[in-house]
């Protein structure tokens, strides 16, 4: 049971139904995650808009490989649960991929260059070294795409904290934190 209720849709603020109904209209339900950060119609606006615009990045393989291995930094079974379900069904990353970005890397050359900086950057707290940087950037990112990498962590550290504090009900198949496979 979650540590902080989550409102069904009916009981959310009213401010936050909208953005709720665009997420059920995109989604087709409106995963506990949505729920939970509507509590604050802000921070829900907030979320989404930083969401909407980061889903605009690189390619949807990469960000979920990105979220995967934040999540499995952090311990955040719900994280690993959703982006597990999404890597599978949207991205259609293999699971022997799902596995390799848990462990922060890929076995595609350009993407592990991503996963290992983002895994970096989450697990040092963003204090990268001049070798780090150097690596992303010789696998063929801009410095533009080094802010959204840094970003998507960013995103996904929110997620991941929010999740554990609350204690979010998974709603997505179960995936366990301490098994990264």
């Amino acid at each position: 049971m979650s540590r902080i209720a989550v409102p069904d849709l009916a009981n959310a603020p009213e401010a936050s139904r909208p953005i709720l109904d665009a997420v059920k209209a995109q989604l087709g339900v409106v995963p506990n995650l949505f729920r939970l950060v509507a509590l604050s119609p802000n921070a829900l606006t907030g979320f989404t808009s930083f969401s909407g615009a980061l889903a605009k990045t690189l390619d949807v393989k990469t960000r979920e490989r990105i979220a995967l291995a934040v999540a499995q930094v952090n311990g955040c079974g719900y994280c690993l649960s959703a982006h597990t379900y999404l890597a599978l069904n949207l991205a259609k990353l293999t699971p022997d991929e799902v596995s390799n970005a848990r462990r922060g890397g890929s076995v595609d050359p350009k993407a592990n260059a991503a996963v290992v900086f983002a895994d970096k950057v989450a697990r040092d707290r963003g204090h990268v070294s001049e070798s780090d940087l150097d690596a992303v950037r010789a696998a063929g990112f801009s410095d533009a795409q080094i802010v959204e990498i840094v970003a998507l962590v960013a995103e996904n550290v929110f997620t991941n904290f929010l999740n554990e504090v609350a204690a979010t009900e998974i709603d997505f198949p179960v995936v366990d934190a301490a098994q990264p496979d």
